[in-house]
């Protein structure tokens, strides 16, 4: 069967590819190349010993992305990765997020009506909770004003969803996850941010290789016990996993509903310091960083309750924290190996 990966060259992407493929799939990945690199595909041959098939194209082009899922009509399902999301860009360029992330979606759903194309994984987020009343989040709180034009793409994505679901065949998953972090154990692939990194681990990782000067902690006076944000941070593997799981379940119509929604996370919540504490126990280092306002966008904790995706997709987060911070780690080693920067 085929799948088609939009965003598969990306960070969650590409770990998801590689778990389609180790479990049967062929896979087709379509991007843009705006956040991630064509070597990825190398790496996926290496660890899998197949080469997905990968097309270039802007799915913000309306002509394109018909073209491409005409030319492709042996899609048996697609998920949909390719957005932009860096919640602080968000707040600065909105009117690029909303272009981008939605434009995209908009364009993929009716190529696939088109087409007859019914089994479709999102790639949703926990910022369409905002600030959280209840903690540990689930699937059935209540969705907040989203704190950033990132967060409020991937709420109105879910609307635009959820409506086509109920007029046309589509059966769709989204998928609300936490924060990926981490590599693949091989340190073949993992998150390669272009330019300045947007999220926590990367941007720790540079910071101990010597790219960047110091790190940024944004706020340390929030109502958590160090002061810092609290979030709930996934591998990415193990997330991966997750997708695989979602798309098997449409295609072998276990769903149990038109439109289902999990929560991926550990269920878990670790502050930024205690991000930065792991990294330091498994690397040895101390690391330079500096406390510096808050960020425009952020929330002040999250973590979830994943009971429901455990229960109903016979799936579970396996690796820990400091696991997860050897693994990014690794991957930055072997980035000053191969000498990419």
């Amino acid at each position: 069967m085929k799948i088609l990966v939009t965003g598969g060259t990306g960070y969650i992407g590409s770990h998801t590819v590689v778990e389609l493929q180790t479990a049967g799939y062929e896979v087709l990945i379509v991007d843009n190349l705006a956040n991630s690199n064509i070597e990825v595909l190398n790496a996926i041959e290496k660890i899998t010993g197949k080469k997905p098939v990968f097309e270039l194209t802007d799915l913000k082009n309306t002509d394109d992305t018909y073209n491409l899922i005409r030319k492709h009509k042996d899609i048996q399902g697609v998920i949909h990765f390719a957005a932009l999301k860096a919640v602080g860009e968000s707040v600065e360029k909105p009117l690029e997020y909303y272009h981008n992330n939605l434009f995209s979606l908009i364009n993929l759903l009716g190529a696939m009506m088109e087409n007859q194309i019914h089994n479709f994984v999102f790639s949703s987020s926990c910022t369409v909770y905002g600030q959280p009343d209840v903690l540990p989040v689930d699937e059935n709180a209540p969705l907040k004003k989203a704190e950033s034009p990132y967060g409020n793409t991937k709420k109105i994505s879910e609307n635009i969803i959820e409506d086509t679901v109920s007029a046309t065949p589509l059966q769709a998953i989204a998928l609300r996850y936490f924060n990926p972090i981490g590599a693949h154990e091989t340190a073949l692939i993992g998150e390669l941010p272009i330019g300045i990194p947007n999220n926590l681990v990367p941007y720790i990782t540079q910071t101990a290789i010597g790219k960047r000067e110091y790190l940024r902690v944004f706020g340390d006076d929030y109502s958590t016990p160090d002061g810092t944000p609290i979030r709930d941070y996934i591998h990415v593997v193990d997330l991966a996993k997750a997708h695989v799981v979602a798309i098997d379940r449409l295609l072998k119509k276990k769903n149990k509903k038109a439109f289902e929604i999990f929560n991926l996370g550990t269920g878990n919540g670790f502050s930024v310091m205690e991000v930065i504490n792991s990294f330091e126990r498994v690397s040895g280092m101390k690391l330079n960083y500096k406390i510096v306002e808050r960020r425009p966008g952020d929330i002040e904790k999250v973590w979830s309750d994943t009971a429901f995706a455990n229960q109903e997709l016979d799936w579970k987060a396996e690796k820990g924290l400091d696991e997860m911070m050897s693994s990014a780690w690794k991957w930055e080693l072997e980035l000053k190996k191969s000498g990419i920067v």
